[in-house]
């Protein structure tokens, strides 16, 4: 540990202050913006790794590269630093004889975390490690602040979120995290693309939220002096869409529900939504089974992935379960127990869960689901087959309409994704939208609100279609073995920090 990095905070920013002002004052540009880079040091370390020493003294090329100094060694006339740019590391060795007395000056008075700009050629050391022979040192951006202490990074969680911008610099993990996760998108956005699916958007703020069960944020619009909700879902307008024509879209955007915070939730969360005209909720499992074993074996490079210590298989034909077999054959249940409204009552009450007096059987249901059968979804399961009163926007069953063609699939003990073939009469739509108001009007804030024009455009004939939401944030989770959801998001939200300025 050097001298730095075991004082006080405090103090190693007054001292960089101070280092700050005599620069400044001496004439020395702290923020230029005149260094041109011309490569990246991940694209020199893959072309140049394997290259020995007398292989390089003949290569006589000079490169330009420019990044933040994650360390250093000084041997007075001559330093070893290691920059780091978003690609990779690598070792720079500075020598003032090279650089000449006044630039080396300049240099020994850089920091850890200053981002520097560096011309010259390569070379191996004497341990054979690719270093950078500095030509010229130019400072690109002053640090004022210390980065963590380099041999045990950045390890307290919570300023790891706050400070994502520190957490990038210092983990390589959390680099790593992102990384898969934009390629994740990428990588779905091609596989809908390919299976013929038009990317679309729609509304992020909407006069009247829906497609999802949950409590929206509320927001008002000045101009037009009205509210205005931050959407739940995009499903009511995607499927306005089908009504208009399209018969594939997919939209991938951000939703907002003003719900609690866990390893599994965050208010603003990544989905993935999309509606296929004259396809069902079975079509849906086939293309999802597909869907998630391509992008396992694209980001992983196979179709069984390790989550929290658990092997997953992400191949193959998953298992189906309707989501009463689901109570008896996984929660342990009889249909005595789950069917009679006031013995699911007494058994939520015994598992130690509260139940409203007038909760309908399916909701009670739902919560003996949660409780009983979800963490035990291990690998994965589609559950299909949910009760009516818990889905209303989806299609009744033909042959039972007390259910409808709904699944659910769970991985890793947590919902991944809910589909169904769609509700598309308009006069089903209309009663259950009736429903919803009433249970919002006794009291339940995530119930649906009524929404006048949704049911005219089915008046106009939607096709018969399936719809799919996939959340991607949970994805991204399981395909990085990520404990939390905060892991994967890079700006999680927070409550509000104490002692800000410090």
């Amino acid at each position: 540990m050097n001298d730095e990095q075991s004082q006080p905070l405090s103090q190693l920013q007054k001292q960089r202050l101070e280092k700050f002002t005599q620069l400044k004052n001496a004439g020395v540009a702290l923020y230029p913006n005149d260094f041109q880079k011309d490569a990246d040091i991940g694209e020199i370390r893959s072309a140049h790794d394997d290259w020995d020493e007398d292989k390089l003294v003949g290569l006589k090329l000079v490169f330009a590269v420019a990044g933040r100094i994650m360390s250093q060694r000084s041997f007075g006339k001559v330093a070893f630093l290691h920059i780091q740019d978003a690609t990779d590391q690598i070792q720079i060795f500075v020598q003032r004889d090279a650089i000449g007395s006044e630039q080396y000056a300049l240099f020994k008075k850089m920091d850890i975390g200053d981002i520097v700009g560096v011309v010259g050629g390569l070379f191996r050391t004497k341990t054979g490690e690719l270093t950078v022979k500095a030509n010229t040192v130019h400072l690109v951006s002053k640090s004022l602040r210390p980065l963590p202490e380099k041999y045990h990074g950045l390890k307290d969680v919570e300023i790891r979120y706050r400070q994502r911008y520190v957490d990038l610099m210092v983990n390589p993990r959390t680099r790593e995290i992102f990384q898969r996760r934009t390629k994740m998108i990428r990588l779905l956005r091609n596989f809908l693309d390919e299976h013929g699916f038009m990317e679309v958007e729609t509304p992020m703020m909407q006069p009247i939220p829906g497609g999802a069960t949950a409590k929206p944020f509320i927001t008002h619009h000045k101009a037009l002096d009205m509210r205005l909700y931050m959407r739940i879902a995009p499903e009511l307008y995607l499927k306005r869409l089908l009504v208009g024509g399209f018969e594939k879209v997919y939209e991938i955007n951000r939703n907002f529900r003003n719900e609690g915070i866990s390893t599994q939730h965050n208010p603003e969360f990544t989905m993935l939504e999309f509606y296929w005209a004259y396809a069902t909720y079975e079509d849906l499992m086939d293309l999802t089974e597909k869907m998630f074993a391509s992008l396992a074996r694209a980001v992983t490079g196979g179709e069984r992935v390790s989550y929290q210590g658990t092997e997953i298989n992400l191949g193959g034909a998953w298992r189906r379960l309707t989501f009463y077999e689901s109570l008896e054959s996984i929660g342990g249940l009889k249909p005595e127990q789950y069917c009679d409204p006031d013995a699911a009552r007494k058994l939520m009450f015994k598992l130690g869960d509260n139940v409203q007096v007038n909760e309908k059987i399916g909701k009670i249901q739902a919560k003996l689901f949660d409780l009983l059968v979800e963490p035990k979804l291990i690998q994965p399961h589609f559950i299909y087959h949910y009760p009516t009163d818990i889905s209303p926007l989806s299609r009744r069953n033909d042959q039972n309409p007390d259910v409808t063609d709904r699944f659910e699939l769970f991985i890793a003990g947590r919902e991944m994704a809910n589909a169904f073939s769609e509700l598309n009469d308009p006069m089903d739509q209309r009663v259950r939208f009736e429903e919803q108001v009433k249970e919002k009007e006794a009291g339940d804030e995530e119930a649906h609100f009524m929404d006048e024009d949704y049911i005219r455009a089915l008046e106009y004939a939607m096709p018969p279609a399936a719809g799919e939401g996939v959340g991607i944030d949970r994805l991204v989770m399981l395909l990085t073995d990520s404990p939390s959801i905060r892991e994967v998001i890079l700006f999680p939200l927070l409550r509000p920090e104490v002692n800000l300025a410090l």
